[in-house]
């Protein structure tokens, strides 16, 4: 069986759903990427989670141009030195 053959095999796994919290307009982005990609958003994550695990950039040239489009659109000025700061706004506008 040829590499592609293989690659593209299903491979069962048992999902379960989670009730994750996101930033709000980081998942805008993740959602508008995923329907760009006609996938669903739960795909999404998993394909990028694996790639972190091996070390390798979940998108190419092409979706990472689309991606700084939609953080344009959505208003979405974090990047990666934002990771593990980010805070609950509580209300009045501060921080929790």
């Amino acid at each position: 069986m040829a590499k592609n053959e293989t690659s593209r095999q299903r491979i069962p796994v048992e999902r379960v759903q989670t009730g994750m919290r996101m930033e709000k307009r980081l998942l805008k982005v993740l959602k508008a990427m995923a329907e760009y990609r006609d996938i669903s958003l739960g795909d999404l994550i998993e394909g990028i989670c694996l790639h972190a695990f091996d070390g390798k950039l979940p998108f190419d040239e092409v979706g990472r141009e689309k991606i700084a489009k939609l953080k344009e659109i959505y208003e979405l000025d974090l990047d990666s030195t934002a990771s593990h700061r980010l805070a609950d706004r509580i209300e009045g506008g501060g921080e929790q």
